[in-house]
C-alpha cells in the first residue's frame, strides 16, 4: 500500500484536494487516473481510502470511501537526542526511529554539542517520508530544538532516563522499564553529557540507564533506544 498524508482532514471529510507539488507527483509521477483508489493518513491515526475523481496535475481531487482509526499506542516514547557534528547521522536517527515508532523527538543541545544549528523543515520532511514509506498512521511530534538546561526544567510523565557513557552506578534499560509506561529518554552528543548535566538530571529525577556493554554513537545509541523500549512493549 502506497500511502500519502494530507494534515487539514478528519472524519467529517468528504472529498479533498491535493496541493499542486503532491498533485504533480500523483499524476505526473505514479501516472494515477480517475477512479483509482488512493490510500491517505492525516498524521493522527486515521487512514482514509479514497478515489479519484478529478486527476489533476495541478489540483488531485478525491472522494473519501472509507475511514479506519488505528489503535492508539498504548505508551509513549519520547527520545530527547543531541543533534550529531553531520547532519546525516540525525537524519537517519529520526528515519530509523520513525519506522520503529516512536511518538516525539526534541533535539536538546548539550555543553559538549559539536551542532548548535539544525534544519527543522528538514527533520520533518524526512519524518514524513518515513511515515508514508512505513505506512504508519500516526506523525511523530518533532519539537523546537533548546538546550538541555531547558528540556530538563519540563515536566514529563511517566519513566525519566538518561543514557550516559560514564562509569557510575547505572541499571540497564530493560531493567527500568514497565510495560505501558511512558518514557522520556535523553541522549546525549558525541562527547557524552558533561558531569554538571548529568548531576542536573539526577537532580530532577532521571535514573541513568546503560544501553549496552559498548560505547555507542549517538544516532545508534538513540535507536537501540527507541527500539528497546518498543520491543519490550509488544
Amino acid at each position: 500500500m502506497q500511502l500519502f498524508y494530507n494534515p487539514d482532514i478528519d472524519e467529517t471529510t468528504e472529498t479533498f484536494s491535493f496541493d499542486k507539488e503532491e498533485s504533480r507527483h500523483i499524476i505526473k509521477v505514479l501516472r494515477k487516473k480517475d477512479s483509482d483508489i488512493l490510500h491517505v493518513t492525516n498524521g493522527l491515526g486515521l487512514l482514509f481510502e479514497t478515489e479519484i475523481t478529478l486527476a489533476s496535475d495541478n489540483k488531485c481531487i478525491v472522494e473519501v470511501l472509507s475511514i479506519k482509526k488505528s489503535p492508539e499506542p498504548k505508551f509513549r516514547l519520547h527520545l530527547a537526542v543531541a543533534p550529531t557534528k553531520m547532519n546525516d547521522r540525525f537524519e537517519w536517527f529520526l528515519e530509523k526511529a520513525t519506522e520503529i515508532g516512536i511518538q516525539e523527538i526534541t533535539p536538546v543541545f548539550c555543553d559538549r554539542s559539536e551542532r548548535k544549528v539544525i534544519n527543522l523543515e528538514r527533520f520533518e520532511k524526512i519524518i514524513l517520508s518515513a511515515m508514508k514509506q512505513s505506512n504508519e498512521t500516526y506523525l511523530p511530534k518533532l519539537n523546537e530544538a533548546i538546550s538541555f538546561k531547558e528540556f530538563i526544567k519540563q515536566k514529563n510523565d511517566g519513566l525519566q532516563l538518561i543514557a550516559h557513557c560514564e562509569e557510575t552506578d547505572k541499571k540497564s534499560l530493560k531493567e527500568v522499564l514497565r510495560p505501558n509506561e511512558n518514557v522520556t529518554i535523553l541522549i546525549g552528543p558525541e562527547g557524552d553529557f558533561s558531569d554538571k548535566e548529568i548531576a542536573l538530571a539526577l537532580e530532577n529525577n532521571f535514573q541513568p540507564v546503560a544501553l549496552g556493554n559498548t560505547r555507542l554513537r549517538t544516532e545508534t545509541a538513540a535507536v537501540v533506544a527507541c527500539h528497546s523500549v518498543v520491543f519490550f512493549n509488544e
